[in-house]
């Protein structure tokens, strides 16, 4: 992929302050996010009473907005005036300049207190304010677990195998290991995830792969997750399911554990008027082979596109967004885990962080995906993986080959 320069900084500024005044009360705003920051009804009033502006809030699935996004901003206009902006997407939107520098037009303070901002900058600009601080813990049903005479969340992958087939034997999961194995980028995401819960990490320094031999922990992560779905742990409709699919079974109490659970689906999955299990679900430490509980964070921000039609009401959006009442809220009613770390405190402070203190323990161990940055590549090559994974869950491609053709996804995606 060639890349672009982005925008010197002494042309951005001026742009970025050019835009930093209220909205106007005839504004309109377009507003494109995936399910889980479809925001309540009664909020979107508050805002567009406040701001004065008519607000078309779109939602769509977050593979659907990463095409809208890209398709619109090779043609050279706006998917919307404030957008998803994923942590995977950062290289690769911020070498082809199609986001606005937000440093002049979000309060510092807000800044300040949202670790994960630090994601979303490129060349030194803010790119995206985070409004869902995902990472990942594993979340399991207790009352599942207690019935097949299991006392305690398993800590390794084979107490979780063990713990699995323990349920599946009691016949009270059909299929107890929740993920997702459709071509998706939920599915490469909890391969990553799996691969820090076995020691290691993806590629070395230099971007090199390091999962293709049988003893890396890249390959055991993978092999895991389909020896699980052949041994039956794992429904065989994972195939075509994504992560958002796996969350409901989890709530109907179909499968006992989410493997790779969004920390804010708590808030969800202990809600009695959103799911069937509000009363046994529980947090515990990611499994993992080398003591410590490692995980992802996956931080979501919303940023405002280059040819966005009214950026002045987007950064207001982006402002009000990031209120403590507002990131409570998202919280409570969409399971977005608050960005803001005084929320997180306030929320567990109250008691209203459900297994606040697993939460938390598990955020101070959140690592990113690439220490180096996310690389402008990672797209192209994170939908390989989602495909070849898919491949190989059906059947179609032995794990020898998915890892093989994984790397040669990563070299090409370099390469481009």
């Amino acid at each position: 992929m060639k890349r672009r320069l982005f925008l010197a900084t002494a042309m951005a500024i001026p742009l970025a302050l050019a835009l930093a005044g209220p909205a106007a009360a005839t504004d309109n705003l377009s507003v494109l996010l995936p399910p889980w920051g479809t925001l309540p009804k009664d909020m979107t009033d508050q805002f567009v009473a406040q701001a004065n502006v008519t607000l078309d809030a779109q939602t769509l699935g977050w593979d659907d907005i990463l095409t809208k996004i890209v398709t619109s901003s090779v043609a050279g206009t706006a998917p919307a005036d404030a957008t998803e902006l994923d942590w995977s997407w950062m290289g690769r939107f911020g070498a082809a300049n199609w986001y606005v520098p937000l440093e002049t037009l979000i309060d510092p303070a807000i800044i300040a207190d949202i670790p994960t901002t630090s994601i979303f900058r490129y060349n030194g600009h803010l790119l995206g304010v985070t409004y869902a601080n995902d990472f990942r813990v594993l979340i399991y049903n207790k009352a599942q677990l207690l019935k097949a005479n299991i006392a305690a969340a398993p800590k390794t992958p084979d107490e979780l195998i063990a713990a699995a087939k323990a349920v599946k034997a009691a016949k009270i999961a059909n299929y107890p290991i929740g993920l997702p194995l459709s071509a998706t980028e939920g599915t490469s995401t909890a391969w990553y995830l799996l691969t820090k819960v076995f020691g290691g990490d993806l590629f070395d320094k230099d971007f090199k792969p390091r999962f293709t031999e049988p003893n890396s922990a890249g390959y055991k992560a993978l092999s895991f997750e389909i020896t699980a779905l052949k041994e039956g742990l794992i429904d065989p409709a994972a195939t075509g399911l994504k992560d958002v699919d796996v969350q409901e079974l989890f709530k109907a109490g179909k499968v006992t554990f989410d493997l790779a659970g969004w920390a804010g689906n708590m808030a969800l999955y202990g809600d009695p008027s959103k799911s069937q299990v509000a009363n046994d679900v529980a947090a515990a430490l990611m499994p993992s082979t080398v003591g410590k509980a490692r995980t992802l964070g996956l931080p979501e921000a919303v940023g405002i596109p280059a040819k966005a039609g009214n950026p002045k009401a987007a950064a207001a959006f982006i402002a009000w967004l990031s209120k403590p009442e507002n990131e409570i809220v998202l919280y409570e009613q969409l399971g977005d885990m608050p960005a803001r770390l005084s929320v997180l405190k306030q929320l567990n402070d109250s008691g209203k962080l459900k297994d606040g203190n697993v939460l938390l323990e598990q955020a101070v161990l959140v690592e990113p995906l690439f220490e180096q940055g996310t690389p402008g590549w990672y797209p192209i090559f994170s939908t390989a993986v989602s495909t070849i994974i898919n491949q190989a869950a059906k059947g179609q491609i032995s794990v020898d080959k998915a890892v093989v053709d994984i790397a040669k996804a990563a070299v090409d995606a370099q390469a481009d």
